[in-house]
């Protein structure tokens, strides 16, 4: 799981600046991100439930054509119905005992944390394959997001034992993703740091390899 993470790509219709979503999409798995997180909501997302299947069955074809795991965000309905890779839901989003009932053993289980005895109870509950820890900082791309954290809640996390994989997300690109990853992260999560890139595989290299040349 901790190699799917490095570059973990999250996006949704209303993320894209250019082209279609399935489009970025191809361009950032032939740029080289390990995972996709198909993410729906907010101002200009698809609002019907068809729509969004269309559009996830979609992505699901590229990823599995490129054999890069496809989870879905906080829909366990749709998740279960097409066979997606993984669910990954929030503290906010569908009850994570609920999900867990629904889909442990069926696909990854991601959990959004933003603390450490968030943390310490995802351990817990057993049946959860990473967590997602911030904002570490500041986003554009969630108008909901909880205050940025900084890369210090990265180390608690670790301090306090934990040994589920981590993915930062919030505010991660190019110029702080080593810093995420030198606090305990095993990868970066990121939205606009691609949907808003005029170079893909450059930033999803240097994403990769932090601090090597380009």
């Amino acid at each position: 799981m901790k190699e799917e993470l490095a570059v973990y790509f999250i996006a949704g219709t209303q993320d894209i600046v250019r082209g279609t979503l399935p489009s970025v999409l191809e361009e950032a798995l032939k740029g080289g991100i390990t995972c996709f997180q198909y993410r729906e909501k907010g101002a200009g997302s698809l609002q019907t439930a068809s729509e969004r299947k269309e559009m996830a069955l979609e992505c699901q074809k590229l990823c599995a054509k490129y054999r890069v795991p496809f989870i879905i965000n906080d829909d366990v309905v749709l998740a279960l119905e097409i066979g997606a890779d993984g669910i990954h839901v929030g503290q906010n989003d569908e009850e994570i005992h609920q999900v867990i009932t629904s889909c442990a053993g069926k696909m990854k289980i991601g959990l959004s944390v933003h603390s450490v005895s968030e943390a310490e109870e995802a351990e817990r509950l057993g049946a959860v394959d990473y967590i997602g820890v911030g904002p570490i900082f500041p986003t554009i791309s969630k108008a909901d997001a909880e205050p940025e954290s900084g890369t210090e809640i990265l180390k608690e996390i670790r301090r306090a034992g934990i040994k589920l994989p981590i993915v930062g997300i919030g505010g991660i690109n190019e110029a702080n993703t080593a810093e995420v990853l030198a606090a305990g992260a095993d990868g970066v999560s990121v939205i606009s740091a691609i949907t808003r890139s005029d170079d893909y595989q450059l930033v999803i290299q240097n994403l990769k390899n932090p601090g090597s040349p380009s």
